[in-house]
């Protein structure tokens, strides 16, 4: 697809979302959605740094939560939608293509590439991304997963017996596991500590790695399905003394949970959307698909000129704080969480920001095919005060990519932002921004397709 075709098409893109529900099969029932309009796209431009910059401000894919692949169904923060990368694979790549996110996340570009059928690779410094990710692209089966569950079982895995299971190597990331019965029941805390001690005698085979990672995502939450207390949403752990506070100011003490029960219920949940064909797809991926936990400006795993396209999310400035929102999921791993927001670049400043973006520009250039795509999904910080693609687009055209446009997705609201009171199109989480970018074509291959258009 040529630049100036990809602005045409965002621009001339209507959403349905009665096509964009009937995708892998997932049903919901047209009492659950409500009619309205979709909106009516705009077509503009922006110009910073000197240069005008196409800009479409349109609905590319509907609010309600959870229309993707049941696989996507885990909680992280500050993770989009798995219609965001669905809509650019589908139309900047061809089956078999790479597809790469530098940020990866829980993994969501990277699951949709291999669901479609492209070849998926994906990088985060965070090690806990890759536990995430992972299993899901090499699933169990159901009946696999009850199996191992009875062998823990055996083992007296839930009932406290295997609490002192000695281990290969330290786990890291110590906490005091005393101080975490203000998120659990004991018997609960000590199941829990039986799996942690199970899942760190590596190596793990692909059912205790599914095992590993739905119990990674049901650690804490807001309702009986997961293992804690009632306390905040999944992709947000609270301090020991916020949880604390929360437990003497609501009156809360911990239930005991089924463990057993409770990993059962989210791997069916997870795996509802499996079928032989799905699984097909994804096997036919596996072979090639690469993850690392690489800095994103040296991602040694990836070779020069072998990704088509890249969608990604980079960490924002100074607004998310990925490895402490997670140490729970970092205790349970063996993942040293202090180490790893070490790791993380956040820079609190806008110009070391640009700085870092522009280091990340230069080595998806390095990786990128000739004619290969970028999609990088930024927002508003700072109270609406600061637009990243500001930022983005110098950061870019300083690494020798061409900037193509900006897609605006504009939408009623999010489910995360209405929990926290943010009001409709205020703020980034519900205008997501889109810088899109290209690496330009060898100049070789533009005079042979202007020969062959000649002939």
């Amino acid at each position: 697809m040529k630049a100036e075709s990809i602005v045409e098409d965002l621009a001339g893109f209507r959403l349905n979302e009665g096509a964009q529900r009937s995708l892998f099969g997932d049903a919901f029932g047209d009492a659950r959605l409500e009619a309205r309009a979709a909106q009516v796209a705009v077509l503009d431009s922006f110009t910073v740094a000197g240069v005008e910059v196409p800009r479409v401000t349109n609905e590319f894919w509907a609010p309600r939560q959870r229309q993707g692949h049941s696989l996507h169904e885990l909680s992280y923060r500050a993770c989009f939608k798995a219609e965001l990368p669905r809509f650019f694979i589908e139309r900047l790549t061809r089956p078999g293509d790479t597809v790469l996110d530098p940020f990866m996340g829980r993994g969501t570009t990277c699951l949709e590439a291999a669901l479609l059928g492209r070849v998926p690779y994906g990088n985060d410094v965070n090690p806990l991304s890759r536990v995430l990710l992972e299993p899901r692209l090499d699933p169990p089966t159901s009946a696999e997963v009850a199996a191992r569950l009875a062998d823990y079982a055996a083992e007296g895995i839930f009932d406290g017996a295997a609490t002192q299971l000695g281990c290969q190597r330290p786990l890291g990331g110590e906490v005091d596991d005393s101080e975490l019965e203000v998120f659990y029941h004991p018997d609960t805390l000590r199941g829990l500590q039986a799996l942690r001690r199970r899942f760190a005698q590596a190596p793990l085979d692909r059912v205790d790695a599914w095992l590993r990672m739905v119990a990674t995502n049901r650690l804490s939450g807001h309702s009986p399905g997961f293992f804690s207390v009632r306390t905040m949403p999944p992709n947000q752990a609270v301090s020991v003394e916020s949880q604390r506070k929360l437990n003497a100011k609501h009156g809360l003490v911990p239930p005991k949970r089924d463990v057993s029960a409770l990993l059962v219920r989210k791997s069916r949940s997870l795996l509802r959307g499996l079928d032989a064909a799905t699984r097909q797809r994804l096997a036919s991926q596996r072979a090639t698909a690469r993850l690392s936990t690489d800095d994103a400006r040296r991602m040694q795993a990836f070779a020069d000129s072998s990704v088509q396209l890249v969608v990604t999310s980079p960490p924002f400035v100074d607004v998310v704080d990925y490895a402490g929102d997670n140490w729970l999921r970092c205790w349970f791993n063996g993942i040293d969480a202090a180490s790893t927001s070490q790791s993380i670049t956040t820079p609190r400043k806008a110009d070391a920001w640009q700085d870092f973006v522009a280091a990340v520009m230069l080595e998806l250039k390095r990786v990128l095919l000739p004619g290969g795509w970028i999609v990088f999904e930024v927002g508003e910080v700072r109270k609406g005060t600061l637009k990243l693609e500001d930022l983005v687009v110098p950061a870019a055209r300083a690494a020798g990519l061409e900037v193509v446009a900006l897609a605006v997705h504009k939408q009623d609201f999010t489910k995360t932002a209405n929990c926290w009171g943010v009001a409709n199109n205020t703020k980034g989480t519900n205008t997501q921004r889109l810088v899109i970018l290209r690496k330009a074509v060898r100049k070789a291959v533009r005079n042979a397709s202007n020969e062959e258009a000649g002939a």
